[in-house]
């Protein structure tokens, strides 16, 4: 499976990430629907691809309270 180079996709960062200290990840569409994931603090470090599947199982885990501790 290729990969689209890090630097070639638009990252972002949740709003929700201002003032918590630069403990973030940043978020880019793949230019096949799924994502990549990375720490922001660490731009040029490892960063994980998800198939689009793989981004809607994973938020809905979020949204229906799945990570809550």
């Amino acid at each position: 499976m290729s990969h689209t180079p890090a630097t070639a996709l638009v990252w972002r960062k949740s709003t929700y990430s201002a003032g918590n200290g630069g403990e973030c990840v940043e978020v880019a569409t793949l230019p096949d629907g799924g994502r990549a994931v990375r720490d922001s603090k660490d731009p040029d470090g490892p960063v994980l691809h998800f198939t689009t599947a793989e981004w809607i199982a994973f938020l809905a885990g979020v949204r229906n309270g799945e990570f809550d501790d």
